[in-house]
C-alpha cells in the first residue's frame, strides 16, 4: 500500500481506502479500480493524495480488511456528524442513535478480531473531526475488548469516544486548521476543549451523561500528571480516559492535517513507545500495539540484508512481520527472492521504512514493483 499524490495516479490502480464526503457518505469504496473519471472527481473534491494497493496498474493486490467494515465506518461518521450539528443547535442529541452506532462498532470488532488495525481513509473538506472521533471510538473499543470490558462498559467507552472532541465546537476553525504553530493564547483555547466537551455532554441531560463525559474530560490527561485539564496522575485517570488517550494520539499522529503530514504507523509506534515516557498506561500501550499493523502489508523496508516488502504480520509480533527480501542493499534484484519470518530470524533487522515518494522513485529506478510478491502464487 502506498500513498500517492493525484498527479501520480494511473487508471487501473486500486484504491486501498474509502473516500467520504462531509456527511459521512462514501464517494468511492476501497478496492475500486480507478478510472480517468474517478481521478478527475477526486481532484474536484479537493483530495490531494490517496492510498492505492500498488504502483503498477496491472498488479492487483487484495485490499486488507480492517477491524470495522467500511459500511459501519461510513454510517458512524454520518451519525457523529449529525450529533455534532444537533448539539450545536439544540444542546442535546439522540442517544439511541449513538447506542446503535456503538453496537455496530462493537459487533464488528468482536467479529473481526482476526484483523490487525490498519486504518486508511481520506478526510474530505472539514471531515477530520468526525472521522477522528469514529477512529478513536473503534480503537478505544478494540482496547476495551482486549482487557475484557463488559458489553455495557464497551458501549459506555465507545459512545464517550464518539463524543470525545465535542468541545472543539467551541474552538474557532481558524485555530483548528491553522497551518503554522499556534500561539500560546491559541493553544490555551484548544486546551479548553476537554472541559467544554464534558460540559456539553452533561448539559445534554441524556442518561449516563456523566459516564460519557469522562472520555471528553480525560483524553488529554497523562499518567505522569503532565496532561490537561486537571493534571491527573496514574489511577486518578479513569480506565476510559487512559484507553482513549492512546487511541486519540495514535489516530492524530497517523492522520494528515493542515500543519503536518500523516506519520506512518511505524513512526507513531516509535513516538508513543519511546519518545513519550510517562504519557500513557504502559500495559495498555503494549497491548494496543500488539494489535496494530506497525508495518502494514505492502510496506517496503530497508533491512540490514537489503530491501524487502511486508507480506503479513502476526498478533503480538507486529514489530517483526513476515517479509520477502527481493534485492540487496544496493537495490540489485535478487535472482531468487527470500521469504523471512522476522519473528524467528534475529539476523535480519529493519533499518527504515521507504516513504511514499521515495518508494515511487525507488521502484522507477529498479524497474520492478515488489507488490507483485503480495499476489497469490508470486514468489
Amino acid at each position: 500500500m502506498i500513498n500517492l499524490p493525484l498527479k501520480e495516479l494511473k487508471p487501473g490502480m486500486t484504491l486501498a481506502q474509502g473516500v467520504y464526503n462531509a456527511s459521512g457518505a462514501s464517494y468511492l469504496s476501497s478496492g475500486t479500480s480507478l478510472t480517468t473519471r474517478y481521478i478527475e472527481r477526486l481532484r474536484q473534491l479537493g483530495v490531494h493524495d490517496i492510498h492505492v494497493t500498488s504502483i503498477s496498474p496491472d498488479v492487483h493486490v487484495p485490499s486488507q480488511e480492517n477491524i470495522v467494515s467500511e459500511k459501519t465506518r461510513a454510517i458512524a461518521i454520518k451519525r457523529v456528524y449529525d450529533a455534532f450539528i444537533q448539539i450545536s443547535k439544540t444542546g442535546t442529541f439522540d442517544i439511541n442513535t449513538m447506542s446503535h452506532v456503538s453496537s455496530a462498532i462493537i459487533n464488528d470488532i468482536i467479529n473481526r478480531r482476526g484483523n490487525l488495525v490498519q486504518l486508511t481513509d481520506i478526510r474530505v473538506h472539514d471531515l477530520y473531526t468526525f472521522v477522528h472521533c469514529v477512529n478513536v471510538a473503534l480503537l478505544s473499543t478494540l482496547i476495551g475488548t482486549l482487557i475484557k470490558l463488559t458489553k455495557k462498559q464497551l458501549s459506555e467507552l465507545c459512545i464517550g469516544a464518539l463524543l470525545h472532541d465535542l468541545g472543539k465546537l467551541d474552538v474557532p476553525t481558524t485555530i483548528l486548521n491553522k497551518p503554522t504553530r499556534l500561539t500560546d493564547e491559541e493553544f490555551a483555547t484548544v486546551k479548553k476543549h476537554p472541559q467544554t466537551g464534558a460540559q456539553r455532554i452533561l448539559a445534554s441531560h441524556i442518561p449516563d451523561a456523566a459516564t460519557y463525559a469522562i472520555v471528553a474530560q480525560q483524553h488529554h490527561e497523562h499518567m505522569d500528571g503532565t496532561g490537561y485539564p486537571n493534571h491527573l496522575k496514574g489511577n486518578q485517570i479513569h480506565i476510559y480516559g487512559r484507553i482513549s488517550a492512546i487511541a486519540d494520539v495514535y489516530d492524530a499522529l497517523t492522520s494528515a492535517r493542515p500543519y503536518k503530514k500523516a506519520y506512518t504507523p511505524a513512526v507513531a509506534y516509535n513516538i508513543m513507545t519511546k519518545c513519550s515516557p510517562g504519557q500513557f498506561d504502559e500495559n495498555l500501550l503494549k497491548l494496543f500495539f500488539s494489535n496494530v499493523a506497525i508495518f502494514p502489508v505492502g510496506t517496503v523496508l530497508k533491512t540490514n540484508k537489503g530491501f524487502a516488502i511486508v507480506k503479513s504480520a502476526k498478533f503480538g509480533h507486529t514489530d517483526r512481520p513476515d517479509i520477502v527480501l527481493f534485492s540487496n542493499k544496493d537495490g540489485d534484484i535478487l535472482k531468487k527472492s527470500r521469504s523471512i519470518c522476522l519473528e524467528k530470524d534475529d539476523a535480519v533487522n529493519i533499518e527504515s521504512v521507504i516513504g511514499n515518494m521515495e518508494l515511487l522513485h525507488f521502484i522507477h529506478d529498479i524497474g520492478f514493483d515488489p507488490a507483485k510478491y503480495l499476489v497469490d502464487g508470486k514468489e
